[in-house]
């Protein structure tokens, strides 16, 4: 998804779309998708979103979506097609046509317009549905992504990556490797599966059904680039805390505990190596 304005010069002060946005107006190549055209069907669409499946008049309307994200930002606009050149490892560029993609009108914080995204233009879509950016560029170069992302606060900022296709994979032995689990009710996301957790090497007694998926789809464990912490289910998250907190039990309590979180303490002046190690093992043995 990208801000998008039907203006023809810069008018985000009267529009929507705050900062920036891509103008449609400008490009020859831009196009919309319609209500009849197939791929309308994979978007969630706003209660009123004027496609009438069942007439001919929406031949030619059309196709509008509206997407909520986990944090309560949401934006619609219209489903929308545009030729994109990238960089390819031979040094050469490609051309893709009719990338499908969301031309956001109407779009509210917190991430999408707020500080999450530090004023960002949009939102790369890397998940596993047919129509997220790495899906589609997946069905031409070959269905692989690796990406680095740097932290955007240093100055100057540093280059991140993004590279997708079979040249993702580095010619190096060190590397562990966990397969992908699939979900048939979540098909977007990136599933994996924790066999144990330790602190300090030793194993925490956590009941292996806390990592399953259930029948109606509930559970397991997903990898997401956009949650920056990370979350346990309850019974896990229990162990955890109590192995934790009875090996920094020594350590003074901050003054002002940041809300949310039940247990911090002051590290000032200890040794990184004297702190707790927590490792998840993962299927196939791979020790993150």
């Amino acid at each position: 998804m990208c801000k998008c304005s039907a203006c023809k010069t810069d008018c985000s002060a009267t529009t929507h779309v705050p900062g920036s946005a891509f103008l449609a107006r400008h490009s020859s190549t831009f196009s919309l998708h319609h209500c009849f055209d197939s791929p309308c069907g994979l978007v969630p669409h706003p209660p009123r979103s004027h496609c009438n499946h069942t007439s001919w008049l929406g031949l030619h309307t059309p196709c509008r979506y509206q997407y909520f994200y986990a944090d309560g930002s949401f934006t619609n606009g219209f489903f929308s097609k545009e030729m994109m050149t990238l960089n390819t490892s031979n040094g050469r560029e490609a051309s893709l046509k009719n990338l499908a993609f969301g031309c956001g009108f109407r779009v509210s914080c917190p991430s999408v317009s707020g500080v999450s995204f530090n004023g960002g233009h949009g939102v790369m879509g890397l998940g596993r549905g047919p129509i997220s950016f790495s899906s589609q560029l997946g069905r031409r170069f070959g269905n692989k992504l690796s990406y680095c992302l740097m932290d955007y606060t240093i100055s100057p900022p540093p280059t991140s990556f993004l590279t997708i296709g079979h040249n993702v994979v580095p010619r190096v032995s060190r590397i562990s490797y966990t397969p992908l689990h699939s979900n048939p009710l979540s098909p977007t996301f990136y599933y994996i599966g924790i066999q144990s957790v330790s602190v300090n090497d030793v194993k925490l007694p956590i009941n292996p059904t806390v990592w399953s998926v259930d029948k109606l789809g509930n559970g397991g464990t997903i990898i997401d680039s956009g949650t920056m912490l990370t979350f346990l289910a309850e019974p896990a998250y229990r162990q955890v805390f109590t192995a934790f907190k009875r090996r920094v039990r020594r350590l003074p309590s901050v003054a002002k505990p940041t809300p949310g979180f039940n247990l911090c303490v002051n590290v000032s002046g200890v040794l990184r190596s004297n702190l707790p190690r927590l490792r998840f093992r993962l299927v196939r043995n791979s020790v993150f």
